[in-house]
This record gives structure tokens, sequence and C-alpha cells, in this order.
């Protein structure tokens, strides 16, 4: 990322989100962007992960500068490049774990047998080998945030977006998330995670702290 701006006209006036920001993640890097509410973490994280653009400034995501990409190739994108966990699960209710997981493999055109060794596979490395046809209200919170990674990481993605990814859980089960985020990353993924708790943080290889719209490395004594 280079200059990255993000405004927004609010009525009369312009709402300036992202001031310039410069930012290079790399290969295989645990990142944590660190900061409070509204200090355009989220944001940031929208235009990471191609789900929103800037308003000025250049971004490449795997050497494809995104701007000069359509509609078509930035869903291509974030089907194949990005794989996103949120806070709040986001999973289908009326679908098993095995089903909500197996959703990203359909839509990539999956053939049915590969599809069911991929779903096998992913609930196993997440630990849920056991709990792959219980639905979402069976499941505690952690085990519905393992499925969420289960699903983030079928397709392969080259990078896991990770928003608040503990903020719904109990300190002990978001540890243990933690632990998972590190095999991942130890398997060669690369893992940009934003949150607004200094000791999730510092789990991460790198710290960007970001306040105001602005970044700058991290320091988690002064968090």
């Amino acid at each position: 990322m280079e200059g990255i701006t993000k405004e927004y006209q609010m009525g009369d006036e312009v709402s300036v989100v992202l001031k310039g920001i410069d930012l290079t993640v790399y290969k295989g890097e645990f990142l944590a962007i660190l900061g409070p509410s509204g200090s355009g973490k989220s944001t940031l994280m929208n235009i990471i992960g191609c789900l929103d653009v800037p308003t000025s400034g250049k971004y490449w995501l795997n050497n494809r500068l995104i701007e000069d990409e359509d509609q078509t190739s930035l869903a291509h994108i974030r089907s194949k490049e990005v794989g996103f966990i949120f806070q709040s699960f986001y999973l289908l209710q009326r679908q098993d774990a095995w089903h909500n997981v197996e959703l990203p493999l359909i839509y990539a055109n999956m053939h049915e047998k590969e599809r069911k060794a991929r779903v096998e596979e992913m609930l196993t490395k997440v630990g849920l080998a056991d709990k792959m046809h219980h639905f979402p209200n069976q499941l505690s919170g952690g085990q519905q945030q393992r499925v969420a990674i289960a699903r983030a990481i079928a397709t392969n993605p080259t990078i896991l977006l990770a928003d608040e990814p503990t903020g719904a859980l109990d300190q002990k089960t978001g540890a243990a998330v933690m632990d998972l985020f590190h095999e991942l990353n130890d398997e060669g993924r690369t893992i940009i995670m934003i949150t607004h708790d200094a000791k999730i943080a510092s789990h991460a290889g790198r710290i960007v702290r970001i306040l105001d719209g602005d970044i700058s490395e991290g320091n988690l004594e002064d968090a």
C-alpha cells in the first residue's frame, strides 16, 4: 500500500478515515493491526480484503494493482486470495459445520469428491473431526470460530484476514484460537489480524498501530 486514503462525504463535510497509509505485508508474515474503535482499522481491513476501494493511493496484492481490476476480478480475488474470519463467525445457522465449510468450495466449483476430502481435512485440522455434523447452536463460541477458520482456509487462500477473531470469546478460548493461528502461520499462511486488544496483538510477529487514520510500528508498552 502506498498513500492509501479513504474519505466519506457526510452531508456538507468530508470525513477522512485513512490519511495516507503506507504498509507492506510480507508473504508468510503474521501481522497485527492494533487500534481502538474508530481508528480506521476496519476500513483498512476492508480495503486489504478488496471489500472496499480507497479514495486515493495504490494497493498491490500479490503484484496485482487492485485499481486495475474489475468487479469480476475482485470477486475472484476475494474467493481465491483472501480468507475472512470475523468476530461474529457468520455461520449459516440452518447448516451444520460440514456444510458451512463446504459452501466456499461449491462457489469455487470444486468437484464433489474433492470437496468431501477437503471439508474433512479442514475440520480435522481445527480439531472438530467429531463435530462435523453439529449445527452452530450445538457448538460453543470457540468451536464456532474454529468452523469459521476451517471455512476461511478451505480454498487455500494466500492471506487470512481476521477481524477481532477473539472478540466474542473468553480469554482461555481466545488463547486456543491464537494457538491455531500460530499453527496456520507456521504452515506458511500470511495472517493479518485486526484487533483492539494489545494482549491478542502480542501473538503476532509484527504489530502496526493505527490511530485516527495514521499508522506506525507498534510498541506494546505504549498500547
